[in-house]
């Protein structure tokens, strides 16, 4: 299941990606450079979601390693 950030960052990565080539269509560098900075800003967003599901299944791992002892 995805959490809030990686939800988040996919849509921040789409959304940028959308926009940088909708600048790229009317030439517009300002446009271009907002959405590549959304892009990044989502990538960014996206591996924060994925760091602390990686953080929750260890956690769990432990505690069901705890119950079996």
């Amino acid at each position: 299941m995805l959490n809030k950030n990686q939800v988040q960052g996919t849509a921040k990565n789409i959304v940028g990606k959308v926009q940088e080539e909708a600048g790229k269509l009317v030439g517009n560098k300002e446009q271009e450079a907002k959405g590549v900075h959304k892009q990044v800003a989502g990538k960014a967003e996206k591996h924060l979601g994925d760091a602390r599901e990686l953080v929750k299944d260890a956690r769990a791992a432990v505690k069901d390693s705890a119950a079996h002892r």
